[in-house]
């Protein structure tokens, strides 16, 4: 994970959105060593952020700005996926898989609950969100049992997963919080000896 954070940091850093992080898309060599992979969806963005398709990011793995159909985003969609990316090395199974995009928000709403302008301001105004939402209470994924029986969840690990799926965008951890964070102390990021970080031949 902190390989992971590493590597979409530095792209974030460099102003690109990766916008299709998925276990599929990280690769590990014998060593243990990370790779992110595939770049087809990325993006070049520059501040302030301009409109985007909403059709982006495998659906599991997709924020719920998108789902709402947002053509406004930034590096928070990155930082959901990689929340779903955390919760499926907890539980070994992905944690919302939707097979449609309507299944997959009420997959996230039934466990997140449905989002109001309280916890998401602005999100009653997106395309896509429909005022005849079923509504289910608001509650953080570490409440739930998947979560909170699993040793391997330990505090530290739940409260990153609150602050990374959460609905409001602005209130995600960025790439280079979630490295701050005290998990990670211990954490040795190992790195071939040609350095951690390969760029990409092609960008689009």
């Amino acid at each position: 994970m902190k390989q992971l954070l590493s590597g979409i940091a530095y792209l974030h850093m460099h102003r690109i959105l990766h916008r299709d992080i998925k276990p599929q898309n990280i690769l590990l060599d014998k060593e243990g060593h990370l790779k992110v992979a595939d770049f087809g969806l990325s993006r070049s963005f520059a501040l302030p952020t301009k409109n985007y398709t909403h059709e982006v990011i495998t659906l599991w793995y997709r924020a719920p700005e998108l789902l709402l159909g947002a053509r406004i985003y930034c590096t928070s969609v990155d930082m959901w996926s990689i929340g779903c990316i955390l919760a499926e090395l907890i539980t070994k199974q992905p944690l919302f898989a939707g097979d449609s995009e309507i299944d997959q928000v009420f997959k996230v709403f039934k466990l997140l609950g449905t989002p109001n302008n309280d916890v998401w301001p602005g999100v009653t105004r997106l395309p896509d969100f429909q005022a005849s939402f079923p509504q289910w209470d608001i509650k953080p994924p570490s409440q739930h049992a998947p979560f909170s029986s699993k040793p391997s969840a330990t505090t530290d690990v739940k409260d990153m997963l609150d602050k990374l799926l959460v609905y409001n965008p602005t209130d995600r951890l960025t790439a280079e919080e979630a490295l701050s964070r005290e998990f990670f102390t211990d954490a040795r990021l190992t790195c071939p000896e040609s350095g951690c970080f390969t760029k990409p031949e092609r960008l689009t």
